[in-house]
C-alpha cells in the first residue's frame, strides 16, 4: 500500500476525520426520537411516555455495546464499523416495519415490544461500536492534537440532531399523514450508505501495530491498575454525573423555555442548543490539547456549571423569569453551557483515559467507560421526570417541578467537581502517543 505523503491512502482526513463524521453523524440521529414520538405513540395506539423508553433503551444498549464490544474494535475496526452498519441501519428499518404493523394494530403489544428491540437493542448496539470505531484511529492519525480530532468526530454526533431535524420534519410532511413508518425506511437506506463510505475509508495509520495473536498484550486490569483504583472510579462517576445533569436539563429545556415565554422561539432556540452542544464537544477538546493536565477541563465545566445553577436557583430564575429579561437570559445561559458541557465531556473522556492509561487497550477502557453514558440514559431524563411530576402533584406548578430539578443537578455538579479535583489524578498532557 502506498505511504506516500498527502496520497489518499496515507491521508487523515481521508482516512480518519471524515469516515469519522460520517459514523457519527449517521448515529447521533437518535437523538431525534423526541420529535416524533409523540407521533409515533399516537400511530401505534400508545402513549408518548411509552415510546420514549425505545430512546432510554438505545442509549442503555448504547452503553453497554460499547462496554462488552470494545475489544472487538480494538482488535478490528473494520469489523466493528460494520456491525455498527449493519445493527444501525437495520435496527431502523425494522424501527419502520414495527411502526406500521403497529399502525394497522393500534394498541399491540407486538409493535411496542419491536420499537424495544429493533430502536433500543439493535440500533443501541449499532450506536456503541459505532461510537467507538473511530475514536482510536482518530487518536492515532492525530497524535499531536488527539482532542481537536476527537472534538471533531463528536461533534458530528452532536450536530447530526440539528442536520437532521429540520429533513425529517420536510420528509413527515411531504410523506403524508400516518406515512412516518415510511421516514424509517428511507433514513436506513441513507445511513446506510453514509455508514458504509465510512467503514470502507476507516483506517489506522500504517506504523501503527496491533499486537499480534498470540503475542502477548496486557489485561484491561493490569492497565487499569496502572493508576490507583480511585483514579478510574473518579473518571467514570465524574462522566456519568455530568451526563446525568445532562441529560436531566437537556430532556425538559423546550418545556423551561415554554415556561418563560418563549413558546415562540422553541425551534430557533433547540438548534442553539444543538450547536452549543456540538461547539462544546470541538472546543474544549481542541482547548484540552494545550493545558498540561487534560483533567482541567473536567473541573472548568464543572465550576461554570455550578456557578450557572445556583444564579438560577437563588434567583428563581424559571419560576420568576416570564417577562423578566435578566432572568431570562440567564436560564438561557444556564441551558446553552449544560449543553456546551454535557458535549465537552464526551470529547475529552477518550483523551483524558488515554493521557492516563495510554493508547494500547483505549478503545477497549473507553467502551467500558462509556457504560456510564448508558446508566445515565436510564437515568437522568426519568430522574427530571419523576421530579417535575412529584412537584405537579404537590400541588405546585410545573415551573416549580423544573426549579427543583436544578437543585439535584447542582448538588451533583458540585460532587463531579469533588471527585475531578481529588480524585483523579494529575497527568502530564504531553501530546504523544504512548506504547506505540
Amino acid at each position: 500500500m502506498a505511504n506516500t505523503k498527502g496520497g489518499w491512502r496515507a491521508n487523515k482526513w481521508i482516512r480518519a476525520a471524515v469516515p469519522a463524521l460520517l459514523l457519527h453523524c449517521s448515529i447521533g440521529t437518535v437523538y431525534c426520537w423526541s420529535l416524533f414520538s409523540q407521533q409515533i405513540g399516537d400511530h401505534i395506539g400508545f402513549s408518548k411516555g411509552a415510546t420514549e423508553w425505545a430512546f432510554s433503551l438505545a442509549i442503555f444498549f448504547l452503553g453497554m455495546s460499547a462496554a462488552f464490544l470494545g475489544n472487538v474494535v480494538e482488535k478490528d475496526i473494520h469489523k466493528s464499523s460494520l456491525i455498527a452498519t449493519l445493527c444501525f441501519a437495520g435496527g431502523m428499518a425494522g424501527t419502520g416495519a414495527f411502526i406500521w404493523y403497529g399502525g394497522n394494530n393500534p394498541g399491540s403489544l407486538v409493535a411496542l415490544i419491536g420499537i424495544y428491540v429493533c430502536y433500543g437493542f439493535i440500533m443501541g448496539v449499532g450506536l456503541g461500536t459505532g461510537y467507538l470505531s473511530p475514536v482510536k484511529t482518530l487518536m492515532l492519525w492525530f497524535h499531536d492534537r488527539k482532542g481537536l480530532a476527537t472534538g471533531l468526530a463528536v461533534a458530528g454526533f452532536g450536530a447530526a440532531k440539528a442536520i437532521a431535524s429540520p429533513i425529517m420534519e420536510v420528509l413527515l410532511k411531504n410523506l403524508g399523514e400516518g406515512a412516518i413508518y415510511k421516514m424509517f425506511f428511507i433514513l436506513a437506506i441513507v445511513y446506510f450508505v453514509m455508514m458504509f463510505i465510512g467503514h470502507l475509508l476507516l483506517k489506522k495509520p500504517s506504523d501503527w501495530h496491533e499486537p499480534a495473536k498470540g503475542e502477548a498484550k496486557p489485561s484491561i486490569i493490569s492497565v487499569l491498575k496502572m493508576r490507583k483504583a480511585t483514579n478510574y472510579i473518579g473518571i467514570w462517576l465524574m462522566f456519568y454525573l455530568n451526563i446525568t445533569c445532562g441529560l436531566a436539563l437537556i430532556s425538559q429545556e423546550k418545556y423551561i423555555f415554554k415556561c418563560l415565554g418563549l413558546a415562540a422561539f422553541v425551534g430557533v432556540l433547540s438548534t442553539c442548543s444543538a450547536i452549543f452542544n456540538a461547539g462544546g464537544r470541538l472546543g474544549f477538546s481542541a482547548a484540552a490539547d494545550k493545558m498540561k493536565d487534560r483533567n482541567t477541563v473536567f473541573k472548568l465545566i464543572f465550576v461554570i456549571s455550578i456557578v450557572l445553577t445556583a444564579l438560577v436557583v437563588f434567583t428563581g430564575g424559571i419560576v420568576n423569569g416570564s417577562g423578566n429579561v435578566i432572568l431570562t437570559t440567564l436560564v438561557i445561559a444556564l441551558i446553552m453551557m449544560v449543553n456546551a458541557g454535557y458535549g465537552g465531556g464526551f470529547s475529552n473522556i477518550p483523551t483524558l483515559l488515554s493521557d492516563h492509561y495510554g493508547m494500547s487497550s483505549i478503545s477497549a477502557i473507553h467502551g467500558i467507560t462509556l457504560s456510564a453514558w448508558g446508566f445515565a440514559g436510564l437515568t437522568g431524563n426519568q430522574m427530571a421526570s419523576f421530579i417535575v411530576s412529584a412537584t405537579e402533584k404537590a400541588g405546585q406548578s410545573a415551573q416549580a417541578g423544573y426549579q427543583n430539578v436544578l437543585y439535584v443537578t447542582l448538588v451533583l455538579y458540585i460532587i463531579s467537581l469533588v471527585l475531578s479535583m481529588f480524585f483523579v489524578q494529575k497527568s502530564e498532557n504531553t501530546g504523544e502517543v504512548p506504547e506505540h
